[in-house]
C-alpha cells in the first residue's frame, strides 16, 4: 500500500463561520483573515494505491462552476487535481474508486466535469462511493445546507451508473486495510476512512476536524448542522485517537497535513506535525 497527499487547490471561507462561537480575537491567531474576514483553506485529498485499486478520497471543488460561484469562494493557488495526480505518474482514468466522505461542493465538486452543456464523470473508470442515508440527505437538502449540495455535482454520478453505496455501520471494511467511521454532527452520515498503514492507523478527518486549529473541543464550525452532536463525536474520537496513537490527516488545514496527539492540562492537543510522505 502507498499513500499520496493530493492537493487540489485552496479556497477562502469566512473565519467566523469556520470557528463558530470562538471569538475572532482567538481564531485570527490560528488562521489570519484577509480584509474581508476570509481565511485560506486547503482542499487536500488522499490517493491510496492498494493492490490493484487506486482509491481517491474526495476530489476538491473542481472548476466547472461559474464566475459568480468563484466570486464567493475564491479558488487560489496553482495546485489542481490533475497536476497533483501527474506528480505521482497518475491520470484520472487510472482511478478505480472515488470515496466521497460527503457531498458538500468542496469535497465532491471534482467528481463531475462540464463538456459544453454536458455533465459527465471526471473519473470514467471509477466507482463512486457514498452511502444511502447521506445521498438522500444531499438530494433533498434542508434550507441551511442547500448551498453546499449542488445538484450538478451529485445527480450526474447516479445517472452515469457509477454510484455505489456503503452500508452504514461503524467499522465496516471498505477494503482489507480501510475501515469506515460514520459521524453526523457536520452533516448526515459523513464517512471517515480509517486506514491501516505500516504500523499506523491514519484517519482522514474530512470535516469532523477540518484543521489542527479545530482540535480543541469547542472549536466547531458554524456550518455544522448538529453542533452538539459534533461536540460529542469530537470528544469521543479524540480520546480514542490519543489512547491508540492515531495519526490524523487534515483535509482543510492550510499548512499541516498530519499530526499525532498528546494529553495536556487543557485536554487533547496536537503533538508532532508532519507530512503524509514522512510516515
Amino acid at each position: 500500500m502507498t499513500l499520496f497527499s493530493i492537493n487540489t487547490g485552496y479556497f477562502k471561507l469566512d473565519g467566523g463561520a469556520m470557528f463558530g462561537v470562538v471569538p475572532k480575537s482567538m481564531w485570527k491567531k490560528l488562521n489570519p483573515p484577509d480584509e474581508n474576514n476570509l481565511c485560506n483553506w486547503a482542499m487536500r485529498c488522499m490517493l491510496i494505491e492498494d493492490d490493484n485499486r487506486l482509491i481517491l478520497i474526495d476530489n476538491g471543488m473542481g472548476n466547472k462552476q461559474d464566475e459568480r460561484f468563484f466570486g464567493h469562494y475564491f479558488l487560489t493557488g496553482d495546485d489542481t487535481l490533475e497536476k497533483s495526480l501527474a506528480k505521482y505518474g497518475f491520470k484520472k482514468t487510472d482511478i478505480t474508486d472515488v470515496f466521497l466522505t460527503h457531498l458538500h461542493f468542496d469535497h465532491c465538486g471534482g467528481s463531475i466535469e462540464r463538456s459544453g452543456d454536458i455533465l459527465e464523470p471526471a473519473f470514467a473508470n471509477a466507482i463512486y462511493w457514498s452511502n444511502e442515508k447521506h445521498w438522500e440527505w444531499a438530494i433533498n437538502p434542508n434550507d441551511r445546507e442547500k448551498a453546499s449540495f449542488l445538484k450538478e455535482n451529485i445527480l450526474p454520478i447516479k445517472e452515469s451508473g457509477q454510484l455505489k453505496f456503503i452500508d452504514i455501520k461503524d467499522g465496516i471494511g471498505f477494503t482489507k486495510n480501510i475501515q469506515v467511521r460514520f459521524v453526523s454532527g457536520h452533516t448526515e452520515s459523513m464517512m471517515l476512512p480509517q486506514i491501516q498503514f505500516k504500523d499506523h492507523t491514519i484517519v482522514f478527518m474530512a470535516d469532523l476536524l477540518p484543521s489542527v486549529a479545530h482540535i480543541p473541543v469547542p472549536y466547531i464550525m458554524a456550518y455544522d448542522t448538529r453542533p452538539l452532536e459534533t461536540l460529542k463525536e469530537k470528544k469521543a474520537f479524540l480520546t480514542e485517537a490519543y489512547q491508540k496513537n492515531y495519526i490524523l490527516f487534515f483535509e482543510h488545514d492550510p499548512g499541516i497535513e498530519c499530526c499525532n496527539l498528546q494529553l495536556t492540562e487543557k485536554g487533547v492537543r496536537s503533538k508532532d506535525t508532519f507530512l503524509l510522505a514522512g510516515i
